[in-house]
C-alpha cells in the first residue's frame, strides 16, 4: 500500500485529531451530497448512488467520511427514483433530502438547496461543503484538511483538487502568476498549454453559505446543454473580489470515478487494497 493513500476506513481518523484539524471552523459545516443522477452508463434502472460497492450502496461510504469531520447537517439532493434513495438512507443521522425534479446541471442541484440553507440562519457561520454521492473513495482526512484551511483563511470558496498525472477528461485548475486560483477550464475548452496542467477539479467545494447563495442566484445556463454549472460559482465570486482558491488536498485514490460497471470494479479493487472491509 502507498503510505500516502492510507485509507480513513482502514485506519479511522481519531476524533481528537479531526477536531484539531477543524479548529478554525466556527459552527458546524453543512454538506450537500449530489445524488440525483441515474447513471445511464451503468446500464441499470438502479439510481447510481445505490449501486453496491463492497456490499453496500456507494453513497454510504461518502456519508461515513462526512460523519468523521465537522459536518453537522447533510442535505442529500435526490432526483431519479428518489423514494428508493430516501428509503435506503432513512436510518442515517442528520440527513435531510432535497428534491431536484429536473436534472438541469450541478448548479441547479445546489440551487434546490437554497431554501433549506436559508431555513437554518443560526448555522450561517459554518461553511457549506459540496461533494459527489458517487465517490466512495472520498477520504475524511482530505475533507478535514480542506475544512481546516477554510477555517484559517477568509475564503468565499475553496476547491478541493488533486494532482493527476493523466488528467484526461477532467477540468484543469488554471492558476495566475502568483500561484492563486484563476479559473477552471474544461478539457474541451483547454488550450494546448492548459491541457498539460495536472491539477484537476474533483467536484469538491467549500463555500461561505451567504456567498454561495449569492453566486447560485446569478448562475446562467447560456451553454450548449442549457444547464446550470456549479463550476461557474468560483469564477462569479472571484469577479466580485472574493477570496477564491484551490487546495490540492485530495489523494490519488480519490481520482477514481464510477461511471461504468468496469470502473466500479476498479474502485472496489482499490478499496480492498486500501483495507476497506466488505459489508456483505
Amino acid at each position: 500500500m502507498n503510505p500516502s493513500e492510507k485509507t480513513d476506513s482502514a485506519a479511522k481518523i481519531d476524533s481528537a485529531e479531526s477536531s484539531s484539524r477543524n479548529a478554525g471552523i466556527s459552527g458546524g459545516a453543512t454538506a450537500i451530497v449530489m445524488a440525483a443522477g441515474k447513471g445511464t452508463r451503468m446500464k441499470s434502472e438502479l439510481p447510481k448512488v445505490l449501486f453496491p460497492v463492497l456490499g453496500r450502496p456507494m453513497i454510504h461510504w461518502v456519508l461515513d467520511a462526512l460523519e468523521q469531520v465537522a459536518v453537522t447537517r447533510v442535505l442529500v439532493v435526490v432526483g431519479y427514483r428518489h423514494e428508493d434513495v430516501r428509503r435506503e438512507l432513512q436510518g442515517r443521522k442528520n440527513v435531510e433530502f432535497v428534491l431536484q425534479e429536473q436534472q438541469l446541471g450541478t448548479g441547479h442541484a445546489v440551487q434546490m438547496c437554497i431554501p433549506s440553507l436559508r431555513a437554518h440562519a443560526d448555522s450561517v457561520a459554518g461553511p457549506v461543503m459540496v461533494v459527489a454521492g458517487d465517490s466512495p473513495l472520498v477520504q475524511s482526512s482530505s475533507l478535514g484538511e480542506l475544512l481546516h484551511a477554510f477555517g484559517l483563511g477568509d475564503f468565499s470558496c475553496l476547491l478541493g483538487t488533486l494532482i493527476k498525472p493523466d488528467p484526461q477528461g477532467l477540468g484543469r485548475i488554471v492558476r495566475d502568476a502568483q500561484g492563486g486560483f484563476a479559473r477552471i477550464v474544461e478539457q474541451k475548452d483547454a488550450s494546448a498549454e492548459e491541457a498539460k496542467i495536472q491539477e484537476v477539479n474533483m467536484s469538491t467545494y467549500l463555500f461561505k453559505q451567504d456567498r454561495l447563495i449569492w453566486a447560485l442566484e446569478r448562475l446562467g445556463n447560456n451553454n450548449a446543454q442549457n444547464e446550470y454549472y456549479l463550476t461557474d460559482c468560483p469564477a462569479l465570486l472571484k469577479e466580485q473580489g472574493d477570496r477564491v482558491d484551490a487546495l490540492a488536498a485530495l489523494k490519488a485514490c480519490e481520482a477514481l470515478s464510477i461511471n461504468t460497471i468496469e470502473e466500479l470494479e476498479k474502485v472496489e479493487d482499490k478499496m480492498k487494497e486500501l483495507g476497506y472491509r466488505c459489508k456483505s
